[in-house]
């Protein structure tokens, strides 16, 4: 499954970025870390379940959802 959110399509991102002059404190070469959306598990009005994010789950959209079938 991946990383996104199938109402929202909230993915992933890139973040971390720091100056160099604190370059030296951190572990990561590269200064880069990647970000996940907070999938959790949630119920369809039609009893299947699917990971959206808590954005939605708080706004509701989770009675809403449209989900791709799968082939």
């Amino acid at each position: 499954m991946a990383r996104t959110c199938p109402t929202c399509n909230k993915g992933t991102i890139m973040g971390g970025h720091y100056s160099n002059r604190v370059r030296a404190t951190k572990f990561n070469p590269t200064g880069l870390s990647r970000k996940y959306p907070n999938l959790q598990w949630s119920r369809l009005p039609d009893g299947k379940r699917i990971k959206i994010c808590t954005k939605c789950i708080k706004k509701g959209n989770n009675t809403k959802a449209k989900v791709a079938k799968a082939k």
